[in-house]
């Protein structure tokens, strides 16, 4: 999300005359604009604070887009009507000299506080988000992240907020262009309008203030149609992708820049009939200001994080916003502009892009540094202190370095002051990719993962290990996956690509396994909490001489549900397709046997085909043991025996970074066993369920736990990978258990 900030002299161009019988224009500098941009900015923290009421605060940044189009395309226009074509130097100096040095300084400073504070386990990412953000890329990385299921429990990174900064700076590697298209076609041509396109001084984060602010511009002579026309078609062309993608990719939707164009050719479109729309009669721009403002904040309100946003739900905040600004070209008296021109909606607009690049990082690594667990109380505390390092920034940085003269009176120097910061950043940002900081460790241990494998009772060897595990303290030197590695720690099926993602229902291959020669077959089927069971169920086929078809799909349950999806925002339609086709799967093959294991929670909770919400009352446990027994029932009239694989035990969060945050007691990252598990009185009443009706059922809670605890390392293995998939070299370790348990 980027912040659009402007401050300076007000113009008192609003009251020059105009003469009669042309309707006068809104000239200048616009406090209106300074004033929708406090609103905005103020959302997006709030709702990053955690204020639960303002949850769709991140239509702030749909504000920004809009108002981004306008004042750029209104500066463009001018430019274009004072010399005929548009600078390319020029322009990108001023945005180079306007953006880079408060950015730059904002993402030093929250690589060297990622560094001290937050886990070491996500320095390497973040180095390269910081990487992508230097390039103006990080909104594709986190689009791509935002697409992988085993990413949906990472924590944010403090440099996420770089992506709107990145869909303006594409937007505008191209809509300056085709100004130059338009000047070589049209503007040689064009015709003088009846009605003058007023000059708005540009108030944004991505430009300087003008040379002469003070000083009304003259009046702007362009032809109108063919601008319009373009504009147009990348609003509607891009509006459609937002749409259609929303529905089948909400990730890339969310932080793609051909999703979000639309909004800035929206602003843009407005700039380009300002001069018609400074002639709306004064009582009707007076309401649409107010619609506008209505339009803006209730969305905020309204939405949530299960919108499917932006998609169609964009057209609220945008259309809101664009309202305000259109109206406001007339200067209506009465308008919204009474409260956005007061002197607080001021200030805070002054600062917005400042308060904006500092607050996301603050939040994010604030309460590592302090020490705390977030919370709304500390959340606000540190959106206020980030205000206060944002105009120390404004003051210290932006400012000094936008106005200098040496830099404003070329803009080859500013484009040199550009690229020196960005070698600058993107040399640190490769630099840290290269330097995770060390993690204290004690010795290495013996190896784990075979003892259960050679043990006369490998059950009883287990209750061992874990009660030692339970006491053991320090981090074993030769601790397996290392916790900088764990996030690829993944079974063969990931790499195979059998592990299929959201929007689709079939893997690229076979996906067979086990004893590939065999004639008899048996099937793993679930959602990644039966993945992470692979090399234990694979083990087993190959010592049993069975086939194995491995059939998981990501965040897809193994009981007949249909759930609504958080990261497609939307029923989960694809799981229940995928869930029928392996169901004809097993029909046709007539395994000997079908292990099921699933994540134990409401994943977006239980809906109908018309995203009715079905789990909302006291039989919402019972909805999902039918679900259960339908499954059963598809898989026993198929000849095949259901063995049920109950879901594991969780940890309380992230387990590599636990460890690496408390090497010396490690013992903190166990999770008591009496909350270890989700949903607990479901679990049970699914697995009295299942064998009553003949299913073998395992209960794995004592191959994790103690009576009392959860341990998070047992010998050298770290029991979870992340924030609930247990580790290969754990799964591997309890096969024989698994075999032990399996029906003969």
């Amino acid at each position: 999300m980027s912040v659009i900030h402007g401050s300076g002299v007000t113009s008192r161009a609003s009251e020059t005359s105009a003469p009669a019988g042309r309707p006068r224009p809104h000239l200048g500098f616009r406090p209106d604009i300074e004033g929708m941009r406090a609103i905005a900015v103020t959302l997006v923290v709030l709702s990053h604070a955690g204020v639960a009421a303002l949850a769709g605060g991140y239509v702030g940044v749909d504000v920004f887009f809009v108002i981004s189009g306008f004042l750029i395309t209104t500066l463009l226009l001018k430019e274009l009507d004072r010399t005929g074509t548009v600078s390319l130097a020029s322009f990108y100096a001023r945005r180079a000299v306007r953006l880079l040095p408060a950015s730059a300084v904002v993402l030093v400073a929250t690589l060297a506080g990622a560094w001290l504070w937050l886990p070491s386990t996500r320095f390497h990412s973040i180095s390269l988000d910081a990487l992508f953000t230097t390039f103006y890329g990080i909104n594709w990385r986190l689009a791509d992240e935002g697409v992988q299921y085993l990413n949906a429990d990472a924590a944010p990174s403090p440099l996420q907020h770089f992506w709107s900064l990145a869909v303006e700076e594409q937007f505008y590697l191209v809509w300056p262009l085709l100004m130059l298209v338009y000047a070589a076609v049209w503007a040689r041509r064009r015709t003088r309008p009846k009605v003058a396109i007023p000059a708005q001084r540009t108030s944004s984060f991505a430009e300087s203030r003008p040379e002469n602010p003070g000083q009304t511009p003259s009046a702007v002579r362009v032809k109108h149609v063919p601008l319009t026309v373009i504009l147009a078609l990348i609003a509607v062309i891009s509006l459609v992708a937002s749409i259609t993608q929303t529905e089948s990719a909400a990730p890339w939707a969310y932080f793609g820049a051909h999703t979000r164009a639309w909004e800035l050719a929206i602003g843009a479109l407005v700039a380009v009939g300002a001069s018609r729309l400074a002639g709306l009669p004064g009582r009707f721009a007076a309401v649409l200001t107010w619609l506008g403002m209505a339009a803006v904040i209730s969305s905020a309100f309204l939405y949530g994080e299960d919108t499917a946003f932006p998609g169609s739900a964009a057209l609220l905040p945008v259309l809101g916003s664009a309202a305000i600004i259109a109206a406001g070209c007339a200067a209506p008296a009465g308008s919204a502009a009474v409260v956005l021109r007061t002197r607080p909606f001021q200030l805070i607009g002054r600062y917005s892009y400042s308060w904006y690049l500092w607050h996301w990082p603050v939040l994010m690594i604030g309460p590592a540094a302090l020490g705390r667990e977030p919370s709304l109380k500390l959340g606000l505390a540190l959106s206020a202190a980030s205000l206060l390092v944002a105009v120390a920034s404004y003051h210290l940085v932006e400012n000094p370095v936008r106005n200098r003269p040496w830099i404003k009176s070329s803009a080859r120097r500013g484009l040199a002051v550009g690229l020196a910061l960005t070698a600058v950043t993107a040399g640190l940002s490769l630099a840290a990719t290269r330097f995770t900081p060390s993690v204290t460790t004690g010795d290495a241990v013996a190896e784990t993962g075979g003892l259960l494998a050679g043990a006369t009772d490998p059950r009883a060897e287990l209750r061992t290990l874990l009660a030692e595990a339970a006491q053991q303290r320090t981090l074993p030197a030769n601790l397996r996956p290392a916790p900088a590695d764990a996030a690829k720690d993944q079974p063969v099926i990931y790499r195979d690509h059998c592990h299929v993602d959201y929007p689709f229902v079939a893997a690229d291959n076979p996906c067979v396994y086990g004893d590939r020669s065999a004639s008899d077959a048996m099937f793993l089927l679930g959602d990644s909490h039966a993945a992470h069971w692979f090399p234990a169920v694979d083990a087993v086929a190959r010592e049993r001489g069975l086939k194995l078809f491995s059939r998981t799909k990501a965040a897809c349950q193994a009981p007949s549900v249909l759930v609504f999806n958080g990261v497609l925002k939307r029923p989960y339609q694809e799981c229940a397709e995928w869930r029928e086709k392996v169901f004809a799967e097993i029909d046709e093959q007539r395994p000997k046997f079908v292990v099921l294991s699933s994540n134990g929670g409401d994943s977006g909770g239980l809906v109908s085909p018309e995203n009715k919400p079905l789990d909302r009352g006291p039989d919402r446990d019972k909805l999902w043991v039918d679900a259960w027994d339908r499954t059963l029932d598809r898989i026993e009239k198929a000849g095949a025996t259901p063995v049920l694989l109950l879901d594991t035990p969780w940890p309380a969060g992230s387990t590599p970074e636990c460890v690496v945050t408390h090497p010396d007691a490690v013992n903190r990252c166990a999770r008591p066993a009496r909350e270890a598990f989700v949903e607990p009185a479901r679990r049970k009443l699914v697995a009295a369920a299942a064998r009553e009706r003949g299913a073998t059922v395992i209960d794995t809670k004592d191959w994790f736990c103690t009576a009392q605890v959860c341990p998070a390392v047992v010998g050298n293995l770290m029991v979870w990978k992340d924030s609930s998939h247990i580790s290969t070299g754990y799964a591997e370790m309890l096969t024989p258990l698994l075999s032990r348990g399996m029906p003969k």
